[in-house]
């Protein structure tokens, strides 16, 4: 081989490898998206489905965001018995049985048994997350794992935008059952997925064989104050994103917009697609505490927009909600794999089940708040918690990378 011609197929092996990779990260991307599809979609059909079960907003509200709570406990679950199993078999399984609840909720008129489902698609979607983010980081390399984890959180967010879309477009034209169905298809889609691209694995992410050891080092992490203020912001975090997006369909419908047409007021998340990615370079440039602080401080800007009577006005708050609190989340995340010192598995599994219960909180919250008050009640109160998760991010002491 002359020496012209080894940079030439050093060139082409680099173009193939970057293509290999970019496919793999795009494949990374959707399966993430079908994963978390059902997590808000129901949000854009709050009004219709007030109408179907004939309930308050409040109690619509806590029904539909009954998954959070079967996200954040099959995330402590997942991290403490997760122990020896395999990861693809885990996924596909639990996207599968996704699909039996999702379909459930086409044919159910009694709320209880509407938040029942809720709860346990939750478990499954909370499950197939966690071994998806284990699957990632074993079988990439340090410096692809990152870019990995970032495509799985670009899809997540993906999620929230175009599942909100889908929702209110087919709810419109087919009813809420039919739009059930509809997720439930995507739900064996993701199964099979993951089943026909994902390589199979042997065992689950780190945990210990013995249960009291474990609880010893979870409660080392409770106590560590570094990581209570971080699990205390990602529970602001998503009271305040749930709060928010649940709700504002309601104000949104008394401006005149047609229900049928609020699924694409949920592009206001597209940009949040495009600046997550960079949520790893803020906290390099300006450190975790300062982009934290930064970010939700741009949040807090888009709820002073949203106390606004002007649709256009509405809409740009609900881009900077969005957009800041995705940043700071994924910032939030990173200190928290940063900062545990052992089981960093047993750290995310308690943050994600803080964040989720903060969801939880937000809906339950802020529905009454609505119900008794009004709107703009509920948006001072969203500004409390952000100010509150402002104040813990700027106490955060993790070193700046």
């Amino acid at each position: 081989m002359t020496d012209i011609e080894q940079p030439l197929t050093a060139s082409v092996q680099e173009r193939r490898t970057i293509h290999a990779d970019s496919w793999r990260f795009g494949l990374i991307a959707l399966i993430a998206f079908l994963t978390l599809v059902d997590l808000f979609a129901a949000q854009a059909v709050l009004p219709s489905l007030v109408e179907r079960f004939q309930v308050s907003r409040a109690t619509m509200g806590f029904a539909v965001n009954a998954s959070t709570l079967g996200m954040a406990l099959a995330g402590l679950l997942v991290a403490f018995v997760g122990s020896g199993l395999d990861r693809r078999n885990g996924i596909w399984i639990s996207l599968a049985i996704l699909s039996v609840p999702t379909t459930l909720l086409a044919f159910t008129d009694n709320i209880i048994v509407f938040a029942a489902l809720r709860v346990l698609q939750g478990l499954c979607m909370s499950t197939a997350f966690t071994l998806t983010a284990a699957y990632l980081s074993e079988h990439f390399s340090a410096g692809k794992a990152s870019t990995a984890l970032a495509a799985y959180v670009t899809g997540n967010v993906a999620s929230n935008l175009f599942g909100r879309m889908l929702s209110a477009a087919v709810a419109g034209i087919g009813g809420l059952s039919t739009n059930f169905l509809v997720f439930a298809a995507l739900n064996l889609l993701g199964a099979a997925l993951v089943w026909f691209t994902l390589k199979r694995t042997t065992s689950m992410m780190r945990s210990d064989d013995r249960g009291n050891l474990t609880m010893r080092i979870w409660g080392g992490h409770l106590a560590d104050p570094e990581l209570r203020r971080v699990f205390a912001i990602g529970f602001l975090i998503l009271f305040v994103f749930i709060g928010t997006y649940t709700y504002v369909n309601f104000r949104i419908v008394t401006l005149g917009v047609r229900r049928m047409a609020l699924g694409l007021v949920y592009l206001v998340f597209l940009p949040s697609i495009f600046t997550t990615p960079f949520a790893g370079r803020l906290a390099s440039a300006v450190g975790p505490a300062t982009g934290i602080v930064l970010t939700l401080a741009i949040a807090i800007v888009g709820l002073v927009a949203l106390l606004s009577a002007y649709l256009p006005v509405i809409l740009i708050g609900l881009t900077l909600v969005a957009v800041g609190t995705f940043l700071a989340q994924a910032m939030a995340t990173g200190v928290v794999g940063q900062h545990a010192r052992s089981d960093k598995a047993g750290a995310s599994g308690i943050y994600l089940a803080s964040y989720y219960t903060g969801g939880m909180a937000g809906s339950v919250v802020l529905g009454q708040v609505y119900d008794h008050v009004g709107w703009n009640a509920s948006v001072y109160v969203l500004i409390a918690a952000l100010a509150a998760a402002m104040l813990l991010g700027g106490s955060l002491s993790v070193p700046h990378r």
